[in-house]
């Protein structure tokens, strides 16, 4: 009798211990998935804030180069599609296709000198290099919070406990395109004085 009481004992000892690593991997996991997701939210802002800018940037660049509806279309198309994107893994998507018709935007403006030295432009330009660098800072962050979920939840005995808790892997990393890489090495003309009667556009909010 004696024995069996040590034997249940040890059982519910063993069962608590179990129970007690699955709470603690469990209430882990859940920290770093929504460490994931606030750093998702920052990312999700300084994308918001590009897109917001594209429109008035687009509107100054047509008014030195209306012919490049080609591009002026791959923005718009991309921009909506960021836009009414859903996940991380759509909007990343759709970055990336931005990224590319940005890209080509602002290697256009090349060939048209007087848009160059355009102060609204310049302005615009000044804010979307300012956006675009934080969007590397948040890209980072959200990178690392996202692989430090995946690397705890992929650990044994994590991986066994987050199966019946119900985390998987994420991978929705946010990669850069290699357009995207280059569009913001573009080299502009020192800021000056706008031409006279050059067309201008409304500051952006």
């Amino acid at each position: 009798m004696t024995k069996a009481l040590i034997a249940i004992a040890v059982l519910v000892i063993i069962v608590l211990i179990v129970f007690g690593q699955y709470v603690t991997v469990k209430n882990t996991l859940v920290s770093k998935n929504e460490g994931v997701k606030a750093a998702w939210s920052q990312v999700d802002i300084v994308l918001q804030r590009r897109a917001d800018l594209i429109p008035n940037l687009v509107e100054t660049v047509k008014g030195y180069a209306q012919q490049e509806q080609t591009v002026f279309g791959d923005i718009a198309k991309a921009r909506s599609t960021l836009l009414s994107a859903g996940t991380p893994q759509e909007k990343i998507a759709a970055n990336q296709q931005l990224d590319g018709a940005l890209g080509r935007l602002l290697l256009i403006v090349e060939n048209y000198p007087q848009l160059k030295s355009n102060e609204n432009f310049l302005r615009l330009q000044d804010e979307l290099a300012g956006t675009e660098n934080r969007i590397a800072v948040e890209r980072k962050r959200y990178n690392d919070a996202l692989q430090d979920y995946n690397t705890y939840v992929q650990q044994f005995p994590n991986s066994f406990f987050a199966k019946i808790a119900g985390f998987k892997p994420n991978e929705a990393y946010f990669t850069a395109t290699e357009g995207s890489r280059e569009a913001p090495k573009v080299n502009f003309a020192p800021k000056a004085t706008a031409p006279q009667g050059s067309p201008q556009t409304a500051p952006a909010h």
